[in-house]
């Protein structure tokens, strides 16, 4: 499926904004709002990422939430925000909310007997600096390595993972830089479910997103939001609009910002 292109395809709906209520603004991390790093504690966000979700919060116009693959801890540092917005972790399993209360979705026996089992593997192959274990899940990743070396690997797990996925009744999602194995349960899109469930019927929300993982969030923002894949080379994608990092990412972010709550022409000098 093809996406839009560009942000002047936005006009009407930034113009729509500023009378809507409550707003709800969903963004993923990596790829997202930081760039990939192979060195994933070092994956920061683009510079003026922060400041521009720091006026979105403060604004209090916006129900801002970030929802990524990691586990909050892990994400929480990253961020580095003085004021933090709701949270969803590892792919929706955790929940953190504003004034710090955490919510943590519970996994079965089987599967994390196979969780267990996968990390055993592959700390047997010496991989073990390559493995994130997160609530529900845990995830191998690929990036940096030699592309031979990569593909080997990536065969080799991906078929003693798919034995456990099997064994375990847990699911095998491959992501863009490596391949997770988690347990059957909540995935971004039942997230976006759930918040759009508290804000109502009349809310107006988007969510941007980079990955595959982030298509489950697009679905479900199907028909009732606006959906925006964040990548510099297009893919195909549920998503209907599609921008690249990070100077179109910061556009969105500041038009969303002036957005909520200014006139029309104000908006469209923002654009240009």
């Amino acid at each position: 499926m093809s996406a839009a292109r560009g942000l002047d395809d936005l006009g009407p709906f930034f113009e729509g904004l500023g009378s809507a209520s409550p707003r709800v603004l969903f963004l993923d991390y990596d790829g997202t709002l930081a760039p990939f790093k192979t060195r994933r504690d070092r994956a920061y966000p683009y510079p003026g990422v922060r400041n521009a979700l720091s006026a979105i919060i403060e604004s209090g116009m916006t129900r801002l939430l970030i929802i990524s693959g990691r586990a909050t801890q892990d994400l929480i540092p990253l961020l580095g925000l003085h004021k933090l917005p709701e949270l969803f972790g590892a792919h929706g399993f955790e929940r953190v909310f504003p004034a710090g209360r955490r919510e943590v979705q519970g996994v079965d026996e089987a599967a994390l007997m196979g969780l267990e089992e996968a990390h055993r593997w592959v700390c047997g192959q010496g991989l073990e600096q390559r493995w994130e274990q997160k609530p529900g899940s845990g995830a191998l990743h690929f990036r940096g390595m030699d592309p031979r070396e990569r593909d080997a690997l990536k065969s080799r797990a991906g078929e003693r993972f798919s034995s456990l996925a099997e064994e375990h009744g847990l699911s095998l999602k491959p992501f863009d830089g490596g391949i997770e194995l988690r347990a059957r349960g909540p995935d971004k899109g039942s997230a976006v479910e759930t918040v759009l469930g508290e804000a109502g019927p009349g809310a107006v929300a988007a969510y941007l997103g980079d990955d595959l993982t982030d298509e489950d969030a697009f679905a479900a923002l199907k028909g009732r939001g606006l959906s925006v894949l964040v990548r510099d080379e297009f893919r195909a994608t549920g998503a209907q609009v599609w921008i690249r990092p990070p100077d179109e990412l910061l556009k969105f972010l500041h038009l969303w910002l002036v957005s909520s709550g200014k006139s029309t022409r104000e908006i469209a000098a923002a654009r240009d």
